[in-house]
């Protein structure tokens, strides 16, 4: 099986990929003018203004729900993969995937805004809804609606459960067969509650989970402040093959920078739109800007913070795919939450494990929320001429059981399962939103001349020529004051 899903990922994840998620994300940085640098000022606004109705979520629980599939194990165990296969140089990768990625995130999420539709009382919207009605091909929109049902309903919730099980067994001693009961309870409780319950809970968890674990990260690196500088001056000269010890891995370093990136922020992956599509906006733009700054909190703020711990304190691994170690001060450790709670117990003894293990937990369970409705929702696009309450129901039990079978599993067959699923979503959707640029683009521009002459942006599908646009066409009415919250 592992054999079988490594080949599988030679092929998907093959260089083709890695550089077409980076060519996107210059494309789209360019030809939107960095408008993930132009509209940040507006971004706490945006945030905050949108309102919330029975069909759809607030613009802040669609950014926390988006949060919450994008900050996940990746955040912890993923970064210290990338390291430990690429060194320090493939944070950097991290870090330009999450600047270019942002700006295919907009793209990406303004597009699920703008050819969302109302289903069973409910926002309903993601690749599958813009490829049918935005390129007008049905069968691309049913092979992205079955794979992203595949990946995330089947394949990737095993990696967040793997990582929960893994470190509660290092800092509790709890066998991975119990937690995968708890995890797999718990999960039933909240999917079971339908959207409104999965919203609910990301907008509570979501950002406490990630200023707490940013809070204890910038205490360790502050802690070692003399050694800063360094930890800066190793991941940049790394990146670019320029580190004596790491010069030969550049294309390691890139590769696993990218792939790690991509898995954690999500950033053209078609992940982020089936949120945004949810929130109750006047604007597509406005959703967009908000789901761009998502890339950011995952990637600049929760990875760098996972990052530092790591590197300023040493404890971590290099030993590149095939090749000797280059560093070894971990012994035989497996990359993964481990190298995480090595750092943080090498300055806080007795701490580091349970620590970990408690963020990874709310990390990953969200993003496991995040997964099912994603999955429920293109369920739900395959669904949309036939009744069948009964896939719904087979979804969530499938999903726990994933869980379960995730958690029980080894780490490698977990995230070799995962980035099988990642790199099926990214290729169909990549492709769907370069032949959607147009359309993206000239929602972007209306937004800015709206703003421009001082509007707060309503969209109008039928003045910018829109086709298909049909709930904007047909139901959509301005939030009134008593809505927003």
């Amino acid at each position: 099986m592992e054999n079988f899903v490594d080949w599988l990922n030679d092929i998907i994840w093959s260089q083709a990929l890695i550089y077409l998620c980076l060519g996107v994300g210059v494309f789209y940085t360019i030809a939107t003018r960095f408008v993930q640098v132009r509209h940040m000022k507006d971004i706490v606004k945006l945030m905050f203004k949108g309102g919330k109705s029975e069909a759809g979520i607030s613009s802040f629980q669609a950014l926390s729900l988006a949060l919450s599939g994008r900050v996940g194990t990746g955040n912890i165990a993923g970064v210290a993969t990338a390291i430990a296969y690429g060194g320090p140089g493939a944070v950097f990768w991290m870090w330009a995937m999450a600047f270019l990625g942002a700006g295919s995130a907009f793209i990406e999420s303004a597009l699920g805004q703008i050819y969302k539709v109302k289903k069973d009382g409910l926002f309903r919207g993601g690749p599958a809804f813009y490829i049918e009605k935005g390129l007008n091909i049905k069968w691309y929109a049913a092979l992205f609606a079955i794979v992203t049902v595949l990946a995330t309903g089947v394949l990737l919730p095993g990696v967040q459960a793997n990582s929960i099980a893994q470190s509660a067994k290092t800092a509790f001693n709890i066998s991975p067969a119990v937690t995968g009961i708890i995890i797999v309870a718990l999960l039933a409780i909240i999917i079971f509650g339908g959207v409104k319950r999965i919203a609910r809970v990301a907008e509570m968890v979501v950002p406490f989970m990630a200023i707490g674990y940013i809070i204890v990260a910038l205490v360790i690196t502050f802690m070692n402040a003399a050694e800063i500088p360094g930890v800066f001056k190793l991941i940049f000269t790394s990146a670019f093959g320029a580190d004596a010890a790491f010069g030969g891995i550049l294309g390691a370093a890139i590769s696993w920078g990218v792939k790690r990136g991509i898995y954690s922020n999500e950033a053209g992956q078609g992940t982020g739109p089936h949120a945004a599509a949810a929130a109750e906006v006047s604007h597509p733009a406005k959703q967009g800007i908000v789901q761009a700054f998502s890339v950011y909190v995952d990637t600049l703020l929760v990875c760098s913070a996972t990052a530092f711990m790591i590197i300023i304190t040493g404890m971590y691994n290099v030993t590149p795919e095939n090749q000797a170690p280059i560093v070894n001060n971990l012994g035989d450790m497996e990359p993964g939450p481990g190298y995480t709670q090595a750092a943080v117990e090498a300055v806080f003894p007795g701490f580091g494990a349970p620590f970990v293990a408690i963020s990874l937990f709310f990390f990953a369970f969200t993003t496991i929320m995040a997964y099912y409705y994603m999955a429920e929702t293109n369920l739900a696009f395959i669904n949309r001429k036939n009744n069948r309450p009964w896939s719904v129901f087979l979804l969530k039990v499938v999903i726990c059981s994933m869980v379960f079978y995730g958690s029980v599993k080894t780490a490698s067959l977990a995230w070799g399962l995962g980035d099988v699923g990642v790199g099926s979503m990214a290729w169909l959707n990549i492709i769907a939103i370069l032949l959607l640029t147009k359309p993206a683009l000239r929602v972007l521009k209306d937004y800015e001349s709206q703003l421009k002459a001082g509007k707060d942006p309503i969209f109008d599908p039928a003045k910018l020529g829109f086709d298909h646009a049909d709930f904007w066409e047909k139901e959509y009415t301005p939030i009134t004051e008593e809505k927003t919250g």
